[in-house]
């Protein structure tokens, strides 16, 4: 499904810088040439959009781990049949803010969810896609949380949610960085903006040698 265009999750906790790194990355690759449609989870696709909602508003206690994680394949599969799958058949490449490598760490290391479960949930949604690059922007859990709480707006139920459980996703990270080096890069995000940018382009040029 991939053979013709491409697709990049940028991956992190909170405050990590993801959306301007995907806006500078999608219009490094438009200079290149390249059609890029840029979307994000939970959401992407209308019905996604509105599962969205559910997710990252409210009470902090409003689900718990294993109702989150269907909650966020659900949207996933919306997400994939509506916009990401059409999008890589055409050609276009596709830049995504999260996707399931989230999931494992928020449901997964955070919450403590089984891990069969969530294997089993991506092999229902998933089967064998994968993204072609993951890059997962790391920097200590304070930090990302000042720049966080920093933006305000309704969608902070995670950010809202205890330092111990932001830590567990930190390492959750980097944990799924471990044990998958052929397709994700760690990047340390909490360098000034342009040295992220630098970093991410050159993992893209160098994973991925065709763009």
């Amino acid at each position: 499904m991939t053979a013709q265009g491409r697709f990049i999750t940028l991956e992190g906790g909170e405050g990590a810088g993801k959306s301007t790194q995907i806006r500078r990355l999608a219009e490094a690759l438009r200079g290149r040439g390249h059609t890029v449609v840029e979307t994000r989870e939970p959401g992407g696709a209308p019905a996604a959009e509105r599962i969205r909602t559910l997710l990252v508003e409210g009470g902090t206690e409003s689900w718990d781990g294993m109702t989150e994680a269907l909650l966020h394949f659900a949207a996933r599969r919306e997400h994939l049949l509506a916009t990401v799958w059409p999008a890589l058949e055409s050609g276009s490449w596709v830049i995504c803010d999260r996707f399931a490598d989230s999931t494992l760490a928020y449901q997964g290391f955070g919450h403590g969810v089984d891990r069969a479960l969530l294997d089993a949930l991506q092999a229902a949604v998933l089967g064998d896609f994968r993204p072609d690059l993951t890059l997962i922007l790391d920097l200590p859990v304070e930090e990302g949380l000042k720049r966080a709480r920093s933006r305000g707006g309704l969608e902070d139920r995670y950010e809202r949610m205890g330092i111990e459980f932001h830590q567990r996703l930190r390492a959750g990270f980097l944990e799924i960085a471990r044990a998958e080096p052929e397709r994700c890069i760690v990047v340390d995000a909490a360098q000034p903006v342009d040295k992220v940018t630098g970093a991410i382009l050159a993992a893209v040029r160098d994973r991925l040698t065709d763009s």
